[in-house]
């Protein structure tokens, strides 16, 4: 929805040639990440616990690119870990851009203005921006005071350079409805292209399991924070249908292959949020090798049961919406319906501010 015009059609023409092959299952978005080492050590994350050894490897840029040419997926979604840190994050990126690959770049932004010079503005590249609610909410959420104002800092000097920026918000247990709704409103003055967000993941190796919700939580939170988006004119980078799961009008199953993920370890069976069946060496072999069966709400596996987060339920809401014309049409007159954010358009609005109180501090960490 929010995406350049250009990435919009670029998917749309390679679904529908999948729906024309007859491909059932087909990636949407290939998840990258060539390295797991971070800056932050956020509480919800299960990322930052593997060993030193593990935390110092990097996939080469090669590697990055035979992944992406193999899965084929039209966007590739860089994280880690923080993409920042890998020595050659801007190689990589040039040469997903030079194969004609979309890339939403999701980053902490701690590095991101002393780095930003080595990237080039393109329709192909989207800064997704990690923030997690307003200064306060967020700081707590990555376990560091500061981080807030300095993602803001950056977000401000991306877009005055040209770039697409998004955000990008993981929901926990506790969060208030009324602060996260200020925090849209606040999000659309700042100006940024387009909002993801998803209710995180229960990591088995996440420090603090206490944060995360359970379903029929998930679905309330989401009915009553997101009962009027379509009037207030937030940007979501999202299908309607998905938000609709989210607030609980929609069912779906998990799409475990819709977002595969390619990390320094191989791709990861059964999908992004989880290693429990091992490696496979190729897309092709995850494919062939996963038992889908035992995956998903419908499966009944325990580790799947509270799940509704975007990588395995986007994919879900994008067949639902290219599974017939009636569909697709339905999906079509929800976006056009879908307002416009007042303030782009000079009608007063009620100021949110995103301050920056004082200087946020520099962390020595090596770019």
């Amino acid at each position: 929805m929010a995406s350049p015009l250009s990435m919009q059609l670029s998917v749309f023409k390679y679904l529908l040639t999948q729906k024309l092959k007859g491909n059932e299952r087909y990636p949407l978005v290939m998840m990258l990440e060539p390295l797991f080492a971070c800056n932050l050590e956020c509480g919800g994350c299960g990322k930052i616990q593997y060993p030193t050894d593990i935390l110092k490897k990097r996939m080469t840029p090669q590697e990055c690119w035979d992944a992406a040419e193999e899965c084929g997926a039209p966007l590739v979604s860089i994280a880690g870990g923080e993409p920042f840190a890998h020595p050659q994050i801007a190689e990589i990126v040039e040469g997903l851009v030079a194969r004609g690959k979309y890339i939403y770049f999701c980053t902490n932004a701690i590095l991101l203005e002393r780095n930003i010079h080595k990237l080039k503005p393109s329709s192909q590249l989207i800064f997704s921006i990690h923030l997690d609610g307003l200064e306060k909410t967020h700081d707590n959420a990555v376990c560091r005071d500061g981080v807030f104002q300095t993602a803001v800092s950056a977000i401000r000097k991306a877009k005055e350079l040209g770039f697409n920026v998004m955000t990008n918000t993981t929901i926990f247990n506790g969060k208030n409805s009324d602060e996260f709704r200020r925090f849209f409103d606040g999000a659309m003055e700042l100006g940024v292209d387009g909002m993801m967000i998803s209710p995180g993941y229960a990591y088995e190796k996440a420090p603090q399991q206490q944060l995360f919700l359970q379903r029929e939580d998930t679905k309330k939170w989401f009915a009553a924070t997101l009962k009027d988006w379509r009037t207030k004119g937030w940007d979501f980078n999202h299908s309607p249908f998905y938000l609709d799961f989210l607030e609980g009008k929609r069912n779906y199953d998990c799409t475990p292959w819709g977002n595969p993920l390619r990390n320094v370890f191989g791709w990861q069976k059964p999908c992004y949020l989880m290693d429990d069946a091992g490696y496979a060496k190729s897309y092709q072999e995850l494919l062939d090798s996963t038992d889908w069966a035992n995956y998903g709400q419908k499966s009944g596996n325990p580790k799947c049961v509270n799940c509704m987060t975007h990588c395995g339920y986007e994919p879900s809401a994008v067949n639902e919406a290219f599974s017939s014309f009636g569909k697709f049409v339905e999906l079509v007159k929800d976006i056009a319906s879908v307002s416009k954010w007042r303030g782009r358009q000079g009608e007063p609005i009620i100021p949110v501010e995103f301050p920056i109180s004082k200087p946020a501090k520099r962390e020595p960490v090596a770019s």
